[in-house]
């Protein structure tokens, strides 16, 4: 077994998985998983700049961090920066910040080893499923963009595009500094219209109608299923593997963009961090059931941040 420390930055949050991992047998037993929300992409489809006060929250969440690896001695460390720091101008000053903080230089990935990662933090468990079909399709719907990943045992092809919850939401509800509540029709159907033109150009590289089996990854997805189980509180080792269907995914992207804030975040299991964008989350989701006619998604807690632990295990 080797001890490493995960750190995903995304757009919206930032999290840390700390894991035993055993190459050899593929066995990886988790110690710590945590997620922290600190909108780092704040603005940054605006302004093209990481906003200072995004920067420091995303600093405070790197120090607790820092300590939790401390305390459980992890040998190798290793901390992937995705969309937000990819396109921001001052992403010089968050490379510092966080080695300074943790003693690594944060990896600006591209699109397509993001994608990589996920495909394998999704799917390493679920190969040993035989009643499921192949090839998967992961999809790993993020902050800032979305990455869709066709596989088998290995990713065969996989392409990034530019529509995530925040940006979605930053794009299209904020009026005036204010996110509208809730979103009118009109801004529903722009957010649709930006969507549908990312998944052209995502079945421009990756055969989407090929996919079997839809695997959905990240907090806009874990929500929508945790939404639709009905649970009282967010459980993960529930949320982990669940099935949900196309209906019930319809249904909470309708309930999601008609209802109020104080609506969203009287759900049991939305983290107050995702009130204002799981709406646009959750037609991400909607949208890429619809283009390739997926009556179910497999919901996965691993992800991403379980392909980094492979990566450095």
């Amino acid at each position: 077994m080797t001890r490493v420390a995960a750190v995903d930055c995304g757009t919206n949050s930032i999290r840390l998985l700390v894991a035993d991992c055993d190459p050899a047998t593929g066995e990886l037993v988790e110690l710590d998983r945590r997620m922290t929300i600190v909108r780092l992409g704040q603005g940054v489809d605006r302004t093209g700049r990481l906003a200072p006060e995004a920067l420091e929250r995303t600093f405070a969440a790197c120090r607790e961090y820092a300590g939790v690896i401390e305390e459980f001695g992890a040998e190798r460390v290793r901390f992937v920066a995705t969309s937000a720091s990819r396109d921001a101008e001052n992403r010089a000053d968050f490379v510092r910040g966080v080695l300074d903080i943790l003693g690594v230089e944060p990896e600006v990935i591209s699109g397509d080893q993001e994608a990589e990662f996920s495909f394998t933090g999704a799917t390493k468990e679920l190969t040993a499923h035989e009643h499921l079909e192949r090839p998967f399709l992961v999809v790993d719907i993020g902050g800032g963009s979305t990455e869709f990943v066709v596989g088998e045992e290995h990713v065969r092809a996989a392409r990034s595009v530019d529509i995530g919850c925040v940006r979605m939401t930053e794009r299209h509800l904020v009026v005036d500094g204010v996110v509208t509540d809730p979103p009118t029709a009109e801004q529903v159907a722009a957010i649709r219209a930006d969507i549908e033109a990312a998944l052209d150009l995502a079945a421009e590289s990756v055969p989407l109608s090929e996919a079997r089996t839809l695997v959905g990854l990240s907090g806009s997805v874990t929500t929508v299923a945790g939404i639709a189980l009905g649970l009282p509180e967010y459980l993960s080792s529930a949320i982990h593997h669940s099935r949900i269907s196309y209906e019930q995914v319809r249904e909470i992207s309708g309930r999601m963009l008609t209802a109020t804030h104080a609506e969203r975040a009287a759900i049991p299991v939305m983290h107050a961090g995702r009130v204002d964008v799981i709406g646009a989350g959750a037609l991400v989701l909607l949208a890429i059931m619809e283009r390739i006619g997926a009556s179910e998604v497999v919901v996965s807690e691993h992800d991403i941040l379980d392909g980094i632990a492979w990566s450095i295990a």
